[in-house]
């Protein structure tokens, strides 16, 4: 039996290929929207892609079974009790599918979503035993799949088929049995999930204080308690999902833009300017407008927040790498939107002549000369937690999904005010929506808390 898993960094995201080279047989699960990876391992192992399976409706990332249904003709499985608006073939739990030496068992697991499946799979070409079992977002390394994803008004039930599913489904296998998840650090699908991409049921029901509780009374507490920020993007990638994605070649993928095409498109109502770059290059000059997200580990689920995902998109990069790469990730999240991009990037724009704005960024030496009574505002808007672990003794809270909602305090808004977060990357997504609310006086800390630390300053 051939075994694959393949990450998203970022976002995540883990799909597998399961297979067998003697059969010529292969199946994806859960696929990204980019498939180049699984057609190279199809070719380099020997394999034909036969079988596409979701094990849900994905609410964080657009799923790629259109466009690897297209490429090599597979079909499509999924939960028969799932209302799929495409062509597809329905499984049901119980159903097993063979691939030659794979043979690979549904499990209806409901929970994080009413349809959800996991599946058990087995080598048999080395025991007639399950070797593994692929958990979907029902259970992942140190954590276990939200329930809240498909509405308040079913979330009683779901809290108990995740329960159900947890401790009475999978109490039927053994702990040896390995734990492939569809999710690893950086999901929102999840509250606290580990880096580690795998484990073993038995060591998640020693380990895992989600599978640790004696009542069902206690489990429910404890996973009502708090819910991850839910991104603006979920509900739309769920529709993406559910009529099934537009193939990317029907995507603008390549569109250099002169400064003077550039600036005619944003001016037009509703186009929004993304500027990818870092946070410093950010700071020094910028178009007015736009909105800061860097290329960083979480920019996915930062876009999914901040930006709604029917915005058109004009984008600012530093050459057409970043572009490519850009336009990945946010395909891979359902932004298909994506007019073009600044040819020549901000140089261009600089040597054009048009207007440019800056945020300045302060060091942590600078910022320190400047506290005391007449020290500046400094706004924090990293979450609750991070700030209860220390924080600049004359900075005040002000988390980023507050500033996101439109929670901006009534203030003068021509007062210096310096924002500041984990490392910059937070405040200057923050200092851009103060910007649109009319404040004109803005700085941002340079490496924030971080560099704060390294540079031996107090928190309290």
């Amino acid at each position: 039996m051939y075994f694959n898993q393949i990450s998203v960094v970022g976002l995540g995201c883990q799909s597998y290929c399961i297979g067998c080279p003697a059969s010529k047989k292969m199946m994806v699960v859960d696929p990204k929207r980019d498939i180049q990876d699984y057609l190279e391992i199809a070719f380099q192992e020997g394999m034909n892609i036969t079988h596409i399976i979701n094990t849900h409706l994905h609410a964080d990332h657009v799923s790629g079974d259109q466009e690897l249904s297209a490429a090599t003709g597979a079909d499509i499985y999924i939960n028969d009790s799932l209302e799929i608006n495409y062509p597809h073939k329905n499984i049901e739990h119980g159903d097993i599918l063979t691939l030659g030496a794979a043979k690979i068992e549904v499990l209806h697991t409901p929970g994080h979503t009413p349809n959800s499946i996991s599946l058990v799979v087995t080598d048999t070409s080395r025991s007639s035993e399950p070797q593994m079992i692929l958990t979907g977002d029902l259970l992942f390394v140190g954590d276990i799949g939200r329930p809240d994803l498909p509405g308040a008004e079913i979330l009683d039930e779901q809290v108990e088929n995740l329960y159900n599913s947890l401790y009475k489904t999978l109490a039927n296998y053994p702990d040896h049995l390995e734990v492939y998840p569809a999710h690893a650090e950086g999901s929102l699908c999840g509250r606290g999930m580990s880096a580690k991409k795998s484990s073993t049921l038995g060591y998640e029901r020693k380990a895992n204080h989600m599978l640790c509780f004696n009542s069902f009374e206690e489990f429910k507490n404890d996973i009502t308690s708090a819910f991850p920020v839910k991104p603006k993007s979920f509900a739309h990638i769920i529709a993406t999902n559910r009529k099934g994605a537009d193939l990317l070649d029907a995507c603008t993928m390549d569109k250099r833009l002169t400064p003077r095409h550039f600036q005619e498109l944003m001016e037009d109502k509703g186009t929004l300017i993304l500027d990818t770059r870092g946070s410093a290059a950010y700071g020094g000059f910028h178009i007015p407008g736009s909105i800061n997200i860097g290329f960083e580990k979480q920019l996915a689920n930062w876009v999914g927040m901040v930006i709604d995902p029917k915005s058109e998109l004009l984008l600012v990069v530093d050459d057409r790498e970043a572009y490519d790469r850009m336009t990945t990730e946010l395909h891979r999240i359902g932004y298909d939107a994506i007019i073009g991009y600044l040819s020549g990037g901000i140089n261009a724009w600089l040597m054009s002549g048009r207007p440019v704005e800056q945020l300045t960024q302060i060091s942590p030496l600078q910022l320190q000369l400047l506290l005391g009574p007449d020290c500046p505002k400094i706004l924090d808007v990293r979450t609750l937690a991070e700030w209860d672990s220390g924080h600049i003794h004359q900075a005040r809270h002000l988390p980023l999904t507050d500033i996101l909602e439109g929670n901006i305090p009534d203030m003068d808004k021509n007062q210096e005010i310096i924002l500041q977060c984990g490392s910059g990357y937070r405040s200057n997504i923050a200092a851009s929506f103060f910007k649109e609310a009319g404040f004109t006086n803005l700085k941002s800390l340079a490496g924030g808390i971080f560099a704060w630390s390294n540079a031996n300053l107090p928190l309290v």
